[in-house]
């Protein structure tokens, strides 16, 4: 008797995106008691878990580094809209939203990502290679943005207080979108060889996966993708109540509520880079990271610039000295961790080290 085959469609990452859909319809904008809350927080996991295994059906599809921009620029986008979407509907502390959590971002990517990607595959492999030139590229990309558009309002002086001014926010705006649009270039035509794994000798890696996906299967899943991250940003916000309500009885101050929701969204890539660096394919990992840093910054920033046509209130993109050191720190450490092309568990524990500093001093300021 032949062997029964499951249908794609009937598997639980097929069927999980729709599900956290239907969650998302029935619980968008209603108080939730304390079992949906937790029935949410499961649909919000699956869905996270959904989101990884179709990001890398397309990715096998597309090749790299085409398959590392799927999901950065995706959750990137859904992202922008929950941060304009707040915005809109106004509410505390929504001047500083838009900073708080491109630099929670940037954070999150350059330490927690590339951090856990870098200590993982160390754990496995001892030493592990990169590209330098690509890595390098990126880092540099993502440092330029963060201080053009998050460093630099602090000290201009036509507008009091760590704001731009109309001409200067638009100036920032063009410079964002045309440093992400000269990388992608490079990334995927100019010198894609710098974006690809390679091995301790610096050669690159041969491709150990089986036989790409066909095209009807990589459209089922970049569908399934764009739910699955539709349903996890709808949910983080669905949980955000129950979040906020947690901060406060912890005694949290209120902007922690930012970190928070931006470790939910970034979930999907997190995993995708540890799964990656377990592979030994940590130049996709940085790829994840430092793609996600740079899309976060160049997609937002235009986006609220936009947005900002109809915003009521103060728009504060500067960021504090506490930040300002923080991020000078991870730029530094960054930089050491990039230019041999190889890391060892040492420098993953230093990223982490700075994620943690990060999310300490964000709950006691």
């Amino acid at each position: 008797m032949a062997a029964r085959t499951t249908s794609p469609l009937l598997t639980w990452t097929s069927l999980a995106p729709p599900l956290a859909l239907v969650a998302l319809v029935l619980t968008w904008g209603r108080h939730l008691s304390a079992v949906p809350v937790v029935i949410v927080a499961v649909v919000l996991g699956l869905a996270v878990l959904a989101a990884v295994h179709h990001a890398e059906v397309v990715a096998h599809r597309v090749g790299e580094p085409f398959g590392s921009l799927v999901l950065a620029v995706a959750v990137t986008i859904i992202e922008v809209a929950l941060i304009v979407t707040l915005m809109v509907s106004g509410g505390k502390d929504t001047d500083t939203l838009a900073r708080d959590t491109v630099f929670a971002a940037v954070m999150i990517t350059c330490n927690g990502i590339v951090g856990l990607a870098l200590f993982m595959g160390a754990l496995k492999y001892r030493l592990i290679a990169f590209n330098a030139e690509g890595a390098g590229a990126a880092l540099a990309t993502v440092t330029t943005l963060a201080v053009m558009t998050m460093v630099v309002p602090t000290f201009t002086t036509s507008q009091p207080g760590p704001e731009f001014t109309s001409s200067q926010l638009a100036f920032a705006a063009v410079v964002s979108l045309a440093l992400y649009g000269m990388f992608v270039s490079t990334q995927t035509r100019r010198h894609r060889d710098f974006f690809l794994p390679v091995g301790k000798d610096g050669e690159p890696l041969d491709d150990e996966h089986a036989d790409p996906p066909t095209n009807r299967a990589t459209y089922a899943s970049l569908g399934l993708l764009l739910v699955s991250l539709v349903a996890v940003v709808g949910l983080a916000k669905v949980e955000s109540p129950a979040i906020e309500s947690g901060v406060a009885a912890a005694g949290f101050p209120q902007s922690f509520v930012g970190v928070v929701i931006a470790l939910l969204v970034l979930l999907p890539e997190t995993l995708a880079a540890v799964r990656a660096a377990r592979r030994n394919r940590i130049q996709i990992s940085l790829n994840l990271a430092l793609g996600s840093a740079m899309a976060s910054i160049g997609l937002t920033i235009p986006a609220i610039a936009v947005a900002s046509i109809w915003l009521e209130g103060p728009l504060v993109l500067g960021l504090g000295a506490t930040q300002m050191v923080l991020l000078a720190l991870t730029v530094v450490v960054s930089v050491l961790t990039v230019v041999p092309g190889r890391a060892t568990r040492l420098q993953g524990g230093v990223h982490l080290v700075l994620l943690a500093a990060f999310v300490f001093l964000a709950v006691n300021p």
